[in-house]
């Protein structure tokens, strides 16, 4: 069978080197259009070779510029003599235009790609981005469709990655999540790929992979890792990195449970001591039960309104009377016994459900509160609710917690001085450093009227950070230092310090965890404004 033409003049055939190459290169040394009438008289040796052999007459070639670089030549060819013995200004300008007009196509188009191609990756490491990450599951899940092979999602968070900017210093931290893609990227499979999660999060797609294949690559993977000392402007550091996998068996479509099954297993991972690999429902050693327990147990808690709020009251340390509560999370167990915030809150974190969990004590303690008013309680008695950033930058949420409080508010009928007895406690242990995006999403609940606490205060590298740049009216001093300042001085005059800068700035402080008549005493006799713990009294349901 004869190789397709690629032209009406039967001169070119695919696949091989244009014919008219040399005279392309002689248009394009100078940079201009080259017209030549008629090559048989050209005075030119390899021009008339060309005329002769190709039995061609006229040619003409206009260079394709892109982004003031030679693109291509834009060729014409002619077997007949020109009518009139030459090429017209009318022709040269047409064939010109045109030239010019591909050149703005290709230009658009390349522009257009490089758009695209910088939308879908990430700056940083030059993988491919978040988003980029789910258009590509969305084909893998049509080809595992088709093969009927299945297929396996790692999660990969690099351990304590925290320290390290807070240390040595972003810089550094983006030095090492460049030589950590790096490493993980020369470590992949054949067939797998990488992205860019977000953070210090990469997600790997490892394909035809069963549980023990996934388990064997991931740890291949975090060996590669721990192994490799990263070089960056601060010295050599050493990191871990802890992963969770979820498997997608033949025929399973549904990728949003394989990616929450290995969110599950990261948690995991990082609660057994970090720097290991977890794999779903494969059983011993890898398996991810645990997790996988937790997750469906808080989903199905949160459905079945079984994620409630206890009240644990807070006191007046110089009275001695009750001013405040606040309201803690609690998952009762479909047996009727109860877990405290501390054994299912950081899993909440971990899987994506902690604003779920704000949303439902928000909603009971806010209608609480508006119970106890109508019924004639202290206005001025004051309610404390935990809120987590996730919450905050939930716009609908946020919203949804703004007309509840205004229909709780009506049905009061009271007029409050100024504010309102709700204040929402935002933690400093958890990593923000976009305190105008935090500020943004808090100034609707502060425009409102309420007010804002914040918790743990002592508890990591940013506590002065936060106080500095938000509106804080209350400040609750970390309980580890509260439980520890009767021993150690050193923690009883950090607490010291707390309190007399509290003091100047006019912040209410709050000791939490006292447990003794000697705690209570002594954080009074400080100066500090309110107390909290089971010496005053337990959470309550």
């Amino acid at each position: 069978m004869q190789e397709a033409l690629l032209d009406t003049l039967g001169l070119t055939r695919l696949e091989e080197v244009c014919p008219f190459e040399m005279l392309c290169h002689r248009a394009s040394e100078g940079g201009k259009s080259l017209f030549v009438p008629d090559l048989r008289v050209s005075k030119r040796p390899e021009f008339e070779q060309v005329a002769q052999t190709f039995d061609i007459c006229a040619y003409a070639g206009i260079p394709i510029w892109l982004d003031e670089k030679l693109y291509g030549m834009l060729v014409f060819l002619r077997r007949k003599p020109l009518d009139g013995g030459g090429f017209t200004q009318d022709d040269q300008a047409f064939m010109e235009l045109l030239a010019a007009w591909f050149s703005q196509m290709l230009l658009q188009n390349t522009q257009r790609q490089k758009l695209e191609t910088q939308a879908l990756t990430d700056e940083l490491t030059g993988l491919p981005n978040r988003r980029a990450a789910e258009l590509r599951f969305e084909e893998e899940i049509a080809r595992a469709k088709r093969d009927g092979l299945g297929f396996s999602v790692a999660t990969c968070d690099l351990d304590r990655f925290k320290l390290i900017n807070d240390n040595y210093g972003h810089g550094v931290g983006d030095e090492v999540l460049q030589q950590v893609a790096h490493i993980m990227r020369h470590a992949l499979r054949e067939g797998d790929w990488l992205a860019r999660w977000g953070g210090e999060e990469f997600i790997l797609f490892l394909h035809h992979s069963s549980h023990a294949d996934a388990f064997a690559a991931a740890e291949r993977i975090r060996e590669a890792i721990k192994a490799q000392s990263l070089k960056t402007s601060q010295g050599k550091l050493e990191i871990t990195a802890s992963f969770g996998i979820g498997v997608c068996q033949a025929g399973d479509e549904d990728i949003d449970r394989v990616i929450s099954e290995s969110d599950n297993c990261l948690y995991e991972a990082k609660r057994r001591g970090r720097d290991c690999v977890v794999v779903a429902g494969s059983g011993g050693a890898s398996s991810g039960t645990r997790t996988l327990w937790h997750a469906g147990m808080l989903q199905r808690a949160l459905k079945e309104n079984r994620v409630v709020a206890a009240y644990q009251v807070m006191v007046d340390l110089a009275s001695g009377k009750p001013v405040a509560d606040e309201a803690l999370a609690r998952l009762v167990q479909p047996d009727g016994s109860v877990m405290v915030a501390g054994e299912f809150i950081e899993a909440a974190e971990g899987i994506n459900l902690i604003h779920e969990v704000d949303h439902a004590i928000t909603r009971q303690a806010m209608s609480r509160c508006a119970v106890k008013l109508t019924a004639g309680h202290d206005p001025g008695f004051t309610h404390f609710i935990n809120l987590s950033p996730q919450f905050l930058a939930r716009k609908d949420l946020v919203d949804e917690l703004l007309n509840g409080a205004m229909q709780f508010c009506s049905t009061c009928n009271i007029e409050f001085p100024g504010y309102k007895p709700v204040v929402f406690e935002v933690t400093e242990r958890h990593l923000l450093t976009d305190f105008d995006q935090l500020r943004s999403d808090l100034q609707p609940l502060l425009d409102f009227g309420f007010r804002l606490a914040l918790d743990d205060f002592g508890s990591g590298y940013s506590s002065f950070l936060y106080l500095a740049e938000l509106p804080v009216s209350f400040l609750k001093i970390e309980g580890w230092m509260v439980r520890n300042m009767v021993a150690n001085k050193r923690v009883r005059a950090m607490v010291e310090s707390m309190i007399v800068l509290s003091q100047k700035l006019e912040i209410t402080t709050i000791a939490e965890c006292i447990e003794d008549l000697e705690t209570a005493n002594m954080v009074r006799d400080m100066g500090v404004d309110w107390g909290q713990g089971y010496y005053f009294g337990r959470p309550e349901i």
